[in-house]
């Protein structure tokens, strides 16, 4: 590898994970910071059915994605994953603005489903913290066609960004009931 490619490749590492600073750390501030009392006469209630809908599309998405690749029609699965990511971004932007004009819902039941949704709560944050530069990384490496480091990521990569995308789905079917109207 030459001095050029080098330097390229660390560039793009430093901006990844800048990026995956960035946004995690949006994503705790929302929960911490006081919502801006302009945010707060919005109505913001529809977002959390918006990002399941995200979510989902994400899932269905990257589930496309692996079968194109499997059956080896590489466009079909750039755009699929293109796709997915944009859908991932989508839900980043609405599930930031919904939490940071609205206070968090507690979760209000009770006994072993409470435990049930705690752990898929905690699997999924922390995973989804996780999926930040792994996806960065498996996309810039797919990208650049480096197939052999492509293929190595995207196995750790894609089950835990399908695990993140599901998640998210069931922590909404699971808390909407508590949302309040």
């Amino acid at each position: 590898m030459n001095t050029l490619d080098l330097q390229s490749r660390r560039n793009r590492t430093i901006l990844i994970w800048v990026m995956t600073l960035a946004i995690n750390g949006l994503v705790i501030l929302a929960f911490y910071l006081p919502q801006p009392e302009f945010l707060q006469k919005i109505d913001f209630s529809m977002l959390p059915a918006v990002n399941a809908v995200l979510n989902s599309l994400t899932f269905v998405f990257l589930l496309s994605a692996l079968v194109a690749i499997k059956q080896k029609k590489i466009q079909l699965h750039r755009n699929l994953i293109f796709a997915a990511f944009t859908s991932t971004g989508l839900f980043l932007v609405t599930y930031l603005l919904y939490h940071f004009s609205t206070p968090s819902t507690p979760y209000g039941g009770e006994g072993f489903i409470k435990a049930v949704y705690l752990f898929i709560l905690l699997t999924h944050i922390l995973l989804a913290a996780a999926i930040v530069p792994l996806a960065l990384f498996t996309i810039s490496r797919g990208l650049r066609m480096d197939v052999a480091r492509h293929r190595k990521i995207a196995r750790i990569t894609m089950p835990i960004w399908l695990y993140v995308a599901l998640s998210g789905v069931i922590v909404y079917f699971m808390i909407s009931p508590y949302y309040s109207a």
